[in-house]
């Protein structure tokens, strides 16, 4: 019996300091969302699930309102916090080169920021507890760039490198399948 879990990256977002779990969509992303929820229009989903950050929300709502589903926000989902405040990110080469870092090394973390292996720990579990639930159906759930990949790359080592990160876009949608716990197929929807 197969599960879908459709991984829906968020759609774009300007950047804001101290606004990383509020912040909503920009014009484009708004517009990208309702392409997303057209793009799965015609496919079952049967629960809608998100990270709580407002911009993973958003990009998932017309999914979840078109099927009359609610969607539940899983703290599991959050965005990953890659370092304590901006000071520390610019003495550290910036966003990208703490990236390309941390995806090196999963146990690297700049002060106050969270390690990939410390944000797989938290995800995986929750990714396992919905295939349980929600076995033989299909799932839409709302997340982020990092925590995609680290997710797909707990069940699949081809996935979670920078490449494959850098490869990704805002949004972006993956149909996983999975037999059980196996993941069997990696899709990508969005193009």
């Amino acid at each position: 019996m197969e599960t879908r879990i459709y991984m829906v990256r968020h759609a774009e977002s300007s950047y804001s300091p101290g606004e990383d779990r509020t912040r909503g969509l920009t014009p484009k992303g708004q517009e990208d969302a309702l392409r997303v929820t057209e793009l799965l229009r015609e496919t079952p989903i049967d629960a809608v699930v998100s990270s709580p950050y407002a911009r993973a929300l958003l990009t998932v709502e017309g999914i979840a309102a078109e099927r009359g589903l609610t969607i539940a926000p899983f703290e599991e989902l959050k965005e990953r916090k890659l370092h304590g405040d901006e000071v520390e990110l610019a003495a550290h080469g910036g966003f990208m080169q703490a990236i390309e870092r941390s995806f090196a090394d999963h146990d690297a973390a700049l002060p106050g920021g969270e390690s990939l292996r410390e944000l797989q720990q938290r995800a995986v579990p929750a990714v396992r507890r919905l295939l349980r639930v929600y076995r033989g159906q299909s799932v839409a759930v709302g997340t982020h760039g990092n925590i995609m990949c680290m997710i797909l790359q707990a069940f699949d080592a081809r996935y979670g490198g920078f490449e494959f990160w850098r490869g990704t876009s805002m949004p972006d949608v993956y149909r996983v399948t999975f037999r059980g716990e196996e993941l069997v197929g990696v899709e990508r929807l969005w193009s």
